[in-house]
Formats: C-alpha cells, sequence, structure tokens
C-alpha cells in the first residue's frame, strides 16, 4: 500500500512539474511572452547568410542587383562549380572552421561557425527547424536557459568536428539544432509520466527524428555528423541541468530547481567544463599537427 501510494504521488508531482513548465511562458508579459531569442538567432543568422551570399557573388563577378540574385538564385540548391573555391575563401574569412587557422590562434573559430551556412537550402531547412523546436521550446526553457543551451551545443558540436573532422572547413547550426533536439530529449524523458503510456510513444518518435537526420549525414556529402553527434550529447546532458523541473517549496508554491538562479554555479562549471574541453582538443590536435 505504500508502495502504491509512492508511486501515485511521484506521477502526480511529475504531471505538476510538466504542466507549470508548458505554462510558464503564459504569466509572463510583453517581450517576455514573446521567443525573441529564437528569432533573433533566425533573423540574425540570415542576414549573416545573405552578407556572405553577396560577397560571393560580387568576388565571382557579378556587380548589379540583378546579376547578385541570379548568383545566389544559382547556387541555391547546389553551389556551382564555379563558385565553389570562391565561397569556401568567403565562408573562411568570415570565420568557418578550419583547423589550420584555429590552431594559429583564431579561437573565436569555435564559435562563429554556427551562424555561417553555405547556401540558401543550407540556411533555409537549418533557420526552419530552429523556428519550429525554438519557439516551442524557449517558451518552456525561457530566454537565457534556452540561448546558454543554444551556443553551448552549438560550440562543443564545432569541437567535436575540430578534434574527429580536422580536414573539414564547416559551417552550419545543425550542432546547436542538435543540441536543442538532446535538451527537449530529456525533458520529456524527466516528464515521462505526464505523457500517455509513460511517453513511450514520444520518446520513440525523438529517437526516430534523431535518427533519419543522423542517417542523411552519412549518405549526404558534406554533411558534418561529428558536429551533430557532439551537440546531441551535449544537449542531452544540459537537459538534465537546464530545462525545467518543478518541486514544491516549503510555502507550498511549485518552484523551478533548475532555474538560472537555483543552478548558477552549474552554469559556471559548464562554461568552463567547455573551455576546458576546448583547450583538450586543441592540445590533442597541435600534437597530431606536430608529428
Amino acid at each position: 500500500m505504500e508502495k502504491t501510494y509512492l508511486e501515485e504521488d511521484s506521477a502526480s508531482r511529475t504531471r505538476r512539474s510538466y504542466q507549470a513548465a508548458l505554462h510558464k511562458h503564459q504569466s509572463k508579459r510583453g517581450l517576455g511572452r514573446i521567443s525573441w531569442a529564437t528569432w533573433l538567432i533566425v533573423v540574425g543568422t540570415l542576414l549573416f547568410w545573405f552578407f556572405t551570399a553577396y560577397r560571393v557573388a560580387q568576388v565571382g563577378g557579378a556587380h548589379s542587383l540583378a546579376a547578385i540574385l541570379a548568383d545566389i538564385t544559382g547556387n541555391a540548391i547546389n553551389v556551382q562549380d564555379k563558385d565553389n573555391d570562391i565561397l569556401t575563401r568567403i565562408l573562411i574569412t568570415y570565420g568557418a572552421k578550419d583547423n589550420t587557422l584555429i590552431l594559429q590562434g583564431q579561437y573565436w573559430r569555435f564559435i562563429t561557425p554556427i551562424f555561417l551556412h553555405a547556401n540558401a537550402l543550407h540556411v533555409g531547412m537549418n533557420m526552419f527547424n530552429l523556428l519550429i523546436l525554438g519557439v516551442f521550446l524557449e517558451r518552456i526553457l525561457g530566454h537565457f536557459r534556452f540561448l546558454l543551451i543554444y551556443l553551448v551545443t552549438g560550440v562543443i558540436g564545432v569541437i567535436a568536428s575540430f578534434y574527429f573532422a580536422p580536414q573539414e572547413i564547416s559551417v552550419g547550426a545543425s550542432g546547436a539544432i542538435f543540441g536543442l533536439v538532446g535538451a527537449y530529449s530529456t525533458f520529456v524523458l524527466v516528464h515521462r509520466r505526464a505523457f500517455s503510456y509513460g511517453g513511450i510513444p514520444s520518446l520513440l518518435w525523438l529517437l526516430i527524428v534523431i535518427g533519419i537526420n543522423l542517417s542523411i549525414g552519412l549518405f549526404v556529402p558534406n554533411v558534418d555528423n561529428y558536429a551533430h553527434i557532439g551537440g546531441l550529447i551535449s544537449g542531452s546532458v544540459l537537459g538534465w541541468w537546464f530545462t525545467p523541473l518543478y518541486r514544491s517549496s516549503s510555502d507550498y508554491k511549485l518552484r523551478d530547481i533548475h532555474s538560472l538562479t537555483q543552478s548558477w554555479p552549474l552554469v559556471l562549471l559548464t562554461i568552463l567544463g567547455t573551455l576546458v574541453l576546448a583547450l583538450i582538443a586543441l592540445y590533442l590536435m597541435g600534437a597530431k599537427f606536430s608529428l
């Protein structure tokens, strides 16, 4: 009898936590109710892509507006052979992951690749996925936890690519997006008792989505699965630390024990751990290059 009571109490507590997380944004006012971090990233990334696409067209000899738009359109799905080298040079200039330059001290390249994309298809797919997932997830996480997970998992994805794919010049937000998927998967796992059938259908669906997207990297060239896996794993870990978890306090109010005000030491540990991971990758890669 006691065991049954405890199980029911635990399930009820999980459901309360899940409902509190879903409805937290409804209590906010003004900008607090808008997923402004997601929109800021999407708009900023699109503008950055358009600027690099403009530079590729300009360097390739297009100077009129019509010629520039024609060049961008021509490279929208597949980059034309005549523009391939130009695109690579432009992306490297503005912050693509290039191991040689990182080892020369350009450490900011662990961050900038998250905001760079190769063509319209690349940026369009990533920003569409970010918009669909981000608007919803930012309401659950809150603006600053959302930004923390997005940026940290994006950087860890770049670190994974830096170490495991040293010859590749890579760009894209997909590592950070996989990080958000990982964080949301953890949130669903923790709150599985709030879902039908113990959350098994929802978790299976997330596994299928993750599996399909990782499988694409096995068959489509120029897809950096190392960044995807790095983002996914780090996002799943950060999900345990930072996705909302509500518990009753002494005054019988639900409080999020994973809020940044409650878990700020973990925030510092996360940032420090990311820096240490980058230093380890730099040391190991530097040792390889020196051989």
